[in-house]
C-alpha cells in the first residue's frame, strides 16, 4: 500500500486528479475537501493515499490531511457504505465537524449528505460513535492550516494535550460551550465543571 504520494499536479477534474511522480502518471481520487486546498496544475503536491483492490479493479485515492484519510477509512467500516458514500462525507463536511455530528446523534445532519439515507445514518452513529472522539483529534491536529479551525475543536485539542482522553476532551468541551465562547473560555469553564 502506498501511503504518501509527491509530485507535480498535471490534471485535476473533480473528482479525478493525475499526479506525475518521476514520469509516472497516477490517477487518483479524491473528495472536494482535498480539491479546494490543491496547488495550480504544475505544482508540486503531497497526498496521503489508500490504495484499494477488488476482484475487477483497483483504485487510488488521495487525501491533503491524515485525517481525511483515517475517516475515509473508518466510514468505510459501516455496513453497507462503501468508497463513494465516504468520498461523499469528505466532500460535505469537515472531519471535526462529521465527529461532532456522530457523537452528538444528529441523524438529520448526516443525512442531508448527498448518498446517506435515515438508516445509514443510524448505522454511522451506531457503529462509529466510540471512533468519533478519535477523529476529532487527528482532524484538530493535521488541518491544513495547521491547528483546528473552530474554538471548540481548539478546547478539545487543548484538553486532549492536557491529559484528557479524546471522547472525555470533546465530552468536555460541548458541555461547556455557549454561543461566542473563544477557545480559552471553553476550557476554563470545561476545566471548573470537571472539578465538580
Amino acid at each position: 500500500m502506498i501511503g504518501r504520494l509527491k509530485g507535480i499536479i498535471v490534471h485535476k477534474q473533480p473528482p479525478w486528479l493525475v499526479v506525475d511522480v518521476n514520469g509516472v502518471g497516477y490517477e487518483l481520487e479524491a473528495p472536494m475537501s482535498t480539491f479546494y486546498d490543491l496547488p495550480e496544475l504544475g505544482r508540486e503536491v503531497a497526498l496521503f493515499t489508500h490504495y484499494a483492490q477488488k476482484e475487477d479493479s483497483v483504485s487510488l485515492y488521495g487525501f491533503l490531511r491524515e485525517g481525511e484519510r483515517r475517516l475515509f477509512r473508518d466510514v468505510q467500516k459501516v455496513t453497507g457504505i462503501g468508497a463513494k458514500i465516504a468520498l461523499a462525507v469528505l466532500s460535505g463536511v469537515s472531519v471535526d465537524e462529521f465527529a461532532r455530528l456522530v457523537q452528538s446523534g444528529d441523524i438529520t445532519a448526516l443525512t442531508r449528505i448527498p448518498g446517506i439515507g435515515k438508516k445509514t445514518a443510524e448505522r454511522m452513529v451506531v457503529e462509529l460513535r466510540d471512533r468519533a472522539a478519535d477523529l476529532a483529534g487527528v482532524g484538530a491536529t493535521l488541518n491544513a492550516g495547521g491547528g483546528p479551525h473552530d474554538p471548540q475543536s481548539e478546547a478539545v485539542s487543548a484538553l486532549q494535550q492536557l491529559g484528557y482522553k479524546p471522547a472525555e476532551a470533546v465530552r468536555m468541551a460541548a458541555a461547556a460551550v455557549a454561543a461566542g465562547d473563544d477557545a480559552a473560555t471553553i476550557i476554563r469553564k470545561a476545566l471548573q465543571s470537571a472539578l465538580r
